[in-house]
């Protein structure tokens, strides 16, 4: 496996800025200040998107979609050195705008949650176009940090070396970005290759993929040095039941990142959402499983599991549990009953009951989960 186009595409380097004028500085102001909180809002909607009470998520993220739309319609044209800016800006305000789009939509009579679902799907695309940007533009560098690390200089600095280390960023591991064993990662900036960095691979939900569901890791991970791998399953899910041919994927990615990076093998990380969860358990309960950390979230569980799982791999074993009390599709009481097998069985095992969550993901949960596999090495 040889990493093809490092890069999701070329961006403007520090050099674009040079020559800019306050003026051009308070148009990119004008348009980046509701485009960030348009995202934002986006953020806390998929967060909390759940069937019952929709329309009140929606209006709690008020209006800075329509300011976003207005300002972009009232653009004129932009000269150099901003213009280079524009493409990029341009292309994630048309996405983050469509998401607003579909989202009320689906909040017309009849209300239809599943078109809410899809219209999320221009979120991560926002994010993915916005992105390249983060290295240069210091509001968007913090708009991709978790706030309560936003101020923090010394992390600013070292996320805005000049060029960017190699081999970091957002990375393709595959010629074709749209393959299902296309492998996307993303490798913080700060990466010395003399200090090992923890790993996580993160598994979409069912009929997810690894390119969309990166985006929910970025923030926390760039924070934290943690290197993150967002794999797509063979088929539409995660070999639950019947053969299993992620496995094996997914270890082959690992030597891999091990061959190419410094890794911190006392922090491997394996999490995952809904199917991604329960294929956690699956697959990282067995004898020869390559990570140190388990952290399912919003996962299908079954006794069954533990009993299938390996006595000795259970024995200490770093299992992290989030679930939501709302969630509408696996009730709540299956991961107590999880904490209660995995602490019989000798897990080492943190519990979240969270009571604003639905069956939903947010960067917030991501976070919680890399600050814990940061300071609990194996």
């Amino acid at each position: 496996m040889q990493p093809a186009g490092t890069f999701l595409r070329k961006w403007p380097t520090s050099a674009t800025l040079r020559g800019m004028t306050s003026g051009g500085v308070e148009q990119l102001q004008a348009y980046l200040l509701p485009l960030l909180r348009a995202l934002e809002g986006l953020g806390h909607i998929s967060r909390h998107l759940d069937p019952i009470g929709y329309s009140h998520i929606l209006a709690r993220v008020g209006q800075s979609h329509e300011d976003l739309r207005g300002v972009k319609a009232g653009l004129g044209e932009w000269e150099p050195p901003y213009s280079a800016l524009r493409p990029q800006l341009d292309l994630a305000a048309v996405e983050t705008l469509a998401a607003y789009d579909g989202l009320y939509q689906a909040a017309a009579p009849p209300e239809d949650i599943t078109r809410a679902f899809r219209a999320l799907r221009h979120f991560p695309r926002a994010l993915d176009a916005l992105y390249p940007l983060a290295g240069i533009v210091p509001p968007i560098s913090r708009f991709f940090l978790d706030p309560e690390r936003r101020d923090d200089a010394t992390l600013q600095q070292r996320l805005f070396r000049q060029p960017p280390a190699e081999k970091t960023g957002v990375i393709r591991l595959g010629n074709d970005p749209d393959a299902r064993d296309t492998v996307w990662m993303y490798v913080p900036e700060s990466y010395d290759p003399a200090t090992p960095a923890p790993v996580a691979f993160v598994l979409h939900g069912g009929s997810g993929r690894g390119r969309a569901f990166l985006w929910s890791w970025v923030r926390a991970a760039r924070g934290r040095g943690v290197i993150v791998v967002a794999p797509t399953s063979v088929g539409e899910t995660w070999a639950i039941q019947g053969p299993d041919p992620d496995s094996e994927r997914l270890a082959a990615t690992l030597a891999f990142v091990r061959d190419t990076w410094t890794v911190d093998d006392r922090r491997i990380l394996l999490s995952g959402m809904s199917d991604g969860g329960t294929f956690t358990y699956t697959s990282g309960l067995v004898a020869d499983a390559p990570f140190t950390h388990l952290a399912p979230t919003a996962a299908a569980f079954h006794p069954m599991l533990v009993g299938m799982a390996d006595a000795h791999r259970l024995k200490g074993l770093p299992l992290h549990i989030i679930h939501g009390t709302r969630d509408w599709m696996f009730p709540v009481q299956m991961a107590e009953e999880a904490q209660q097998h995995f602490v019989a069985a000798g897990a080492a095992v943190t519990y979240h009951r969270l009571e604003d969550l639905s069956h939903s993901y947010g960067g917030d949960l991501s976070s919680t989960v890399l600050e814990w596999l940061v300071d609990n090495p194996r």
